[in-house]
């Protein structure tokens, strides 16, 4: 059958959907497609996948003729390039979604939940990374005059260096320049990069039940060699410099470059050290270099030592928030994408893991891959 015997078919195909037989919009879509015919689609290989499903022979005849026809314009427009099927919709921007409370004031709710990482969550369906989705919602934030106070929910054991320094940045440059309220409200876990975070703003209360502390800096690496030659494998790196391919996981560091190591996560401890005193101006230096050690503390010993203000619930630092604003009613809001269901003040809260599970957020390997160990402001027993 030549290409012109092929296209007449393909004709007949559409012309059979009269209008008289089907709602006059569907013959209209079907018909839509005849621009299509002229552009290489193989009508022989759509008739053939049609043919194949077998299950219509247990259908009606005239359903079985109306699928077949169905299916053979699906394909010809497919392999044509005249349909493009998106099975999952762009989530888009963040929009506002009410809580609770009346009144014209807002005070709104950010979430700082699971392993902190500029990392994009990949899947079936992408996920923004952490630090994207913070800057996105403080800059809409930003641009709302009716924002009277922020409460941000914190439930993160922390998570890298530089993206902890982040959204700490971020958050202290909003509430600087949009001069409100910023309140952090702790929940099962504020530790390392989460308390690091909850530094940039006024008032820090935790929930009675809450785990913090944790401030210091941990690098992850691994020493794959004896594994390597256990299989008889051998790697071999050449480099410019003897100290190029230090912390490699395919051979033992040795005690010089551990020292320069050990410096670098020095300088990166006492940037911590320096971002706690300006949150807690209340302890001396000689104070917090104490308390950081890298233990964890409960609510009740992390406010003992002055590492936070108050204990209490969220309801509690919405309140707060709302007194500091000097609001004596105000509406909570939250923001989220497309299709996520927020209906109270812990909706999406505990949608990600803030334990150790959580790291599953972060691919282990790829944090030690080619050499790379990677610096963490992170609680991870």
């Amino acid at each position: 059958m030549n290409s012109r015997s092929l296209k007449k078919s393909a004709s007949v195909v559409l012309a059979s959907f009269r209008s008289s037989t089907y709602p006059r919009g569907y013959a209209s879509a079907l018909h839509s497609l005849r621009p299509c015919l002229g552009r290489g689609a193989s009508w022989r290989a759509g008739v053939g996948r049609v043919r194949s499903l077998a299950f219509l022979s247990l259908l009606p005849v005239r359903c079985r003729a109306i699928i077949a026809q169905l299916c053979l314009i699906a394909v010809i427009g497919l392999q044509s390039g005249c349909i493009t099927l998106n099975l999952i919709e762009p989530a888009g921007p963040v929009k506002e979604a009410q809580l609770s409370g009346t009144g014209d004031g807002k005070i709104l709710l950010l979430d700082v939940s699971g392993v902190i990482s500029s990392q994009d969550k990949e899947g079936l369906i992408p996920q923004t990374n952490m630090v994207a989705m913070f800057k996105e919602e403080l800059t809409k934030a930003a641009k709302d005059g009716k924002i009277k106070a922020v409460v941000v929910r914190i439930n993160s054991p922390g998570g890298t260096v530089t993206a902890s320094d982040i959204l700490y940045h971020e958050l202290r440059e909003f509430k600087l320049k949009k001069k409100v309220p910023v309140i952090a409200s702790m929940m099962d876990v504020a530790a390392s990069g989460g308390y690091y975070v909850a530094m940039a703003s006024d008032s820090v209360m935790v929930h009675p039940s809450t785990v913090t502390g944790s401030i210091g800096v941990i690098m992850l690496t691994v020493n794959a060699r004896g594994l390597l030659e256990k299989v008889g494998v051998e790697a071999n790196a050449i480099t410019s410099g003897p100290r190029k391919d230090m912390g490699s996981p395919f051979r033992v560091m040795t005690a010089e470059e551990r020292g320069i190591f050990q410096s670098v996560i020095d300088s990166f401890y006492q940037r911590f050290l320096a971002v706690v005193q300006e949150g807690r101006p209340n302890l001396s230096a000689e104070q917090i270099k104490k308390l950081a050690d890298g233990r964890i503390y409960s609510g009740d010993q992390a406010k003992a030592t002055g590492l936070i203000d108050e204990i209490g619930y969220l309801d509690d630092a919405i309140e707060m928030a709302k007194k500091k604003a000097g609001l004596t009613e105000a509406r909570v809001v939250t923001y989220g994408r497309r299709g996520e269901y927020q209906n109270n003040i812990y909706s999406r809260l505990f949608g990600t893991s803030s334990g150790i599970t959580g790291l599953a957020n972060l691919d282990l390997l790829t944090m030690v891959r080619g050499g790379t160990p990677q610096f963490m402001y992170l609680w991870m027993p």
